[in-house]
């Protein structure tokens, strides 16, 4: 089966700046992306490995491209699997969509241009044509040659930029069961490492931990192939460690924390995604946080995750260009790829930063940093194409990473276009 995870241009806009370089469904929470968590469901359920592309939009899919076969099925790229919601796409028949709220969730169709027009359809749900016999959440209606089924039970989807974190702790549990089934984990050899609910940690091979604690009685602990674990960790699940990354010495992690692969943390840490190969590597608070890919924090950076008057949190919106309720009590940094802050950087609650900013001024930036921003506090100008692009390079260089034309692309379209994110 030829999986086919699609952008809608809502949830492109809803989930800036982490969708302002990559698809959704490339977006991690808990353990895996959540395209990943689709491919090992299928997996275990066909025992054969899934192929995956993306629908997305124009800029983004030289990087991210759709590559349909005989079998295609379209998934919305936001949703996270469960056994019932896979059963019911699985069961899906060629002309067969899935509906839930006025959404497309899932549709089996050959044709990918037919797909396209389905997905971006501005009809779809007006003057539905209900199948006979069918009534309330559990009925059909009628597109052209297509028939749609309303999906009747709840489902798990990242809608919204604050979901990564917040639907975080579950995810790593739901993607700690899909991950570890059937197999058993890599022992521990350091006799000055205390594990709590030991049945509870899975070690994949390759990890090293010296003198660490790792408390996994309220929550699972997985760590990924090549993790290393430094002296002095404290550690509470859930939590996840992804392939090759680090937690550096005397690091205070809490629950519903991911730290992505090759990724390098340190401090205190509280219920934050971090991407792949960012660096957090000395003393400071991040919580209630996502932070993206290749960014970078000076020693004693401190994120603010609750207003001093416990009011609601506001976040930037980018579709309406205005800081709109989250209806979360903590909320702290949204951090797109490639940005980067200096020592000392006070973030205050619910800021907003996005692709190749570059902060440095001391006391608190604004709460939004639209793209390609350079300063901070005291004062922003442009960041310099050429300048990001080199520091980009060199950055993926030390990892013996290359920057790619499609990555270049990508950064050089968001620079052409940054007036849009204000």
């Amino acid at each position: 089966m030829n999986l086919i995870f699609f952008d809608t241009s809502y949830l492109h806009e809803a989930l800036k700046p982490f969708t302002l370089t990559r698809t959704v469904a490339e977006i991690r929470v808990g353990i895996c992306k959540i395209f990943e968590k689709w491919e090992q469901k299928f997996q275990l359920d066909s025992g054969e490995k899934q192929q995956s592309s993306f629908l997305t939009i124009n800029y983004l899919s030289e990087k991210f491209p759709c590559g349909p076969g005989k079998e295609n099925l379209f998934i919305n790229g936001s949703l996270c699997p469960d056994d019932q919601l896979v059963k019911a796409i699985i069961g899906l028949k060629n002309g067969e969509g899935l509906t839930a709220d006025q959404e497309i969730l899932a549709l089996r169709i050959h044709s990918r241009d037919a797909a396209e027009r389905i997905i971006k359809s501005e009809s779809l749900f007006k003057g539905e044509t209900q199948a006979e016999g069918s009534t309330g959440k559990t009925g059909r209606f009628t597109h052209g040659n297509l028939s749609f089924a309303s999906y009747p039970h709840a489902v798990t989807a990242i809608r919204n930029k604050w979901d990564i974190f917040d639907k975080n702790s579950d995810q790593i549990r739901s993607d700690y069961e899909l991950l570890t089934k059937g197999r058993l984990s890599a022992p521990t050899d350091d006799p000055y490492t205390r594990i709590y609910h030991p049945e509870n940690v899975f070690i994949e091979e390759g990890v090293r931990i010296r003198a660490a604690l790792i408390n996994a009685e309220e929550g699972p602990v997985y760590l990924g192939k090549n993790a290393v674990i430094h002296e002095n960790a404290v550690i509470k699940g859930p939590f996840a460690l992804c392939e090759g990354a680090t937690i550096n010495m005397g690091a205070k992690i809490r629950e519903g924390t991911t730290v992505g692969p090759f990724s390098k943390v340190g401090g205190e840490v509280k219920n934050t995604v971090f991407f792949e190969n960012s660096n957090k590597g000395h003393e400071g608070f991040v919580g209630n946080s996502v932070i993206g890919e290749w960014c970078n924090f000076g020693a004693d950076t401190n994120t603010s995750n609750l207003k001093n008057n416990y009011s609601p949190v506001k976040l930037w919106n980018y579709a309406t260009k205005a800081f709109e309720e989250t209806g979360l009590q903590f909320c702290g940094l949204m951090m797109g790829d490639h940005s980067k802050c200096s020592i000392n950087t006070m973030f205050n609650t619910g800021t907003v930063v996005g692709v190749n900013v570059n902060i440095f001024d001391p006391g608190f930036p604004p709460k939004f940093l639209p793209s390609f921003t350079w300063g901070g506090a005291n004062h922003v100008t442009e960041y310099q194409i050429e300048k990001a692009l080199y520091a980009a390079s060199r950055m993926m260089s030390r990892r013996g990473l290359n920057f790619s034309d499609a990555d270049k692309s990508i950064l050089r379209y968001l620079y052409e276009n940054r007036q849009n994110e204000l």
